[in-house]
């Protein structure tokens, strides 16, 4: 799904744009402007390969002349001295290219290596990973895109694709009868088919929302596992369950084991560390 985000070419000639300015100045005192050369990617650390489209449109934009050979594609489990692809053409067109495209394969190689470790963690169990708004502002689709390559699932997109209503939305509505009963009319004046989720903070909360119904997905906030367990039992099937809030490596499978449906966890794309590789010349 596309949405409103920017889309990728624009963001990559804004990126190109930022780092290159008036000209490559380095490159173009140092490098003659006929001179051909190759390069690879070179993988530094073990962890899930994502971007490798990206760097496709970097060296596109950069120069069409670019003759590029992927050798390893997005998704795949990576190892220290892998080779992800090979690259031929004018030596400072490469260098132009070089920071932007690591820039983007980095990170979105880091969230999918830690997504990949989420998911791997509770594999063998219903529950779903899915990511958040908690994203870099203007790099959501694309770091969203990691997340479904390291093989999580995608919340919703902004705030225009569902209705989330959260403590705030709930506080300043009057209750959670007054704040669902709202989205509910506006769903009927307005033809719009979204989804109406509400995050509840504690039992009293969710008794709450469970005697309005009317909604489609509950979120159980800040619950600690034995707590969330007897929510999802309580909630039963009426309703999708999403647990948020703490969750980390260490303790995703005891929440998995809850039986809740979805487990939301913004550090997938807010808290994560790129993944370490590099552009390296290859002698002739």
């Amino acid at each position: 799904m596309k949405g409103y985000n920017m889309d990728t070419d624009t963001l990559i000639r804004l990126a190109l744009e930022e780092d290159i300015g008036p000209g490559d100045h380095t490159s173009l005192s140092t490098i003659s402007a006929g001179a051909t050369r190759r390069v690879h990617l070179l993988i530094k650390e073990q962890g899930i390969l994502a971007g490798i489209p990206v760097a496709e449109k970097v060296f596109a934009r950069v120069d069409p002349d670019i003759r590029m050979n992927v050798l390893i594609t997005d998704g795949t489990r990576v190892n220290t001295g892998d080779i992800a692809f090979t690259a031929e053409g004018k030596a400072i067109s490469l260098l132009m290219s070089e920071r932007v495209l690591l820039n983007f394969m980095q990170r979105l190689s880091g969230i999918a290596t830690y997504t990949r470790l989420m998911a791997d963690r509770i594999g063998d169990l219903p529950a779903r990973i899915m990511d958040t708004r908690k994203t870099t502002p203007l790099l959501r689709e694309l770091e969203k895109y990691a997340v479904r390559v390291g093989g999580g699932l995608n919340h919703r997109f902004g705030l225009y694709d569902m209705i989330l209503i959260k403590d705030n939305h709930v506080d300043f509505a009057g209750g959670i009868s007054k704040a669902i009963t709202r989205a509910r009319e506006y769903l009927e004046v307005h033809p719009l088919d979204l989804k109406i989720e509400i995050e509840v903070r504690n039992q009293t909360e969710l008794n709450e929302v469970l005697n309005e119904g009317g909604v489609d997905r509950i979120m159980l906030d800040n619950f600690h596992p034995a707590e969330l367990r007897k929510a999802v039992e309580k909630i039963g099937k009426r309703y999708e369950t999403e647990a948020s809030g703490g969750i980390t490596l260490e303790n995703v499978r005891e929440y998995a084991e809850t039986g809740v449906d979805f487990i939301s966890v913004g550090a997938l794309t807010h808290h994560i560390r790129s993944l370490d590789m590099s552009l390296k010349a290859i002698k002739p």
